[in-house]
């Protein structure tokens, strides 16, 4: 009786050696990309000014920058909306003859300027160079709400790695059966900026605000972003 069970088990563990020695496993990747439209925008702009008295630089700034607040909030921007950046305050340097001399100072402030008009976007660039700006340093664009595409990305990730095991089982003389693993990569969003704006040069944009031809910006498709790792069961 106990040999009869000793082969019985040994039976059982030969047939399951070699089940799973003929069970095949295929791992995959997959990504899925949705484009969202962008619905508010930051523009990052400035002024810089430069004196060889440095409270004349800082001042000279200070005053283009209540001027830019000023102008962008008679266009109907929110204070709330218009937020210092950055500011900066460095020496010059004169090095000529080897010696070095204090050339001037350059002073410099950035403003981060919410839209939420994506039309207007252009128009309002063109303001504040109108009201003394002569830096632009881009503009960022986001969308507010990203869930539903995050869910459509993930969706096409996993429908891009079944399809790419399907190949590769295909072409093996294989058939997939299911599915062992399924790991999440992870879903991200980034924004698209190829020929998204393009502007007049600096003098023009200063001399010619009031006229039609102005900065124009297109605002940008968000690429929503997925990835999967797969591991299917294939015989």
């Amino acid at each position: 009786m106990k040999k009869l069970i000793a082969i019985i088990v040994a039976l059982v563990m030969l047939l399951s050696s070699a089940a799973a020695l003929a069970e095949t496993k295929i791992t995959v990747n997959g990504t899925g990309e949705v484009r969202v439209s962008a619905d508010t925008a930051i523009i990052s702009l400035g002024v810089n000014a430069r004196d060889k008295d440095v409270l004349k630089a800082q001042q000279q700034v200070n005053e283009t920058i209540a001027a830019i607040r000023a102008a962008l909030i008679e266009q109907g921007v929110k204070e709330e909306n218009i937020n210092t950046d950055f500011i900066n305050i460095y020496p010059l340097y004169d090095y000529s003859n080897d010696q070095e001399q204090l050339a001037a100072y350059n002073a410099s402030s950035t403003l981060a300027i919410k839209v939420t008009d994506m039309e207007s976007v252009g128009a309002l660039i063109d303001v504040c160079f109108a009201a003394g700006a002569n830096t632009l340093n881009g503009i960022s664009f986001s969308a507010s709400d990203t869930e539903e595409a995050k869910t459509e990305a993930m969706k096409k990730a996993v429908a891009d790695a079944k399809k790419k095991a399907e190949i590769l089982a295909e072409a093996s003389g294989l058939k997939i059966t299911g599915i062992e693993i399924i790991s999440e990569g992870g879903v991200y969003s980034y924004q698209n900026n190829v020929g998204n704006v393009y502007a007049r040069g600096m003098d023009d944009v200063v001399e010619e605000a009031e006229a039609d031809a102005g900065t124009v910006v297109q605002s940008a498709k968000l690429i929503v972003s997925a990835s999967v790792s797969i591991t299917f069961e294939a015989d």
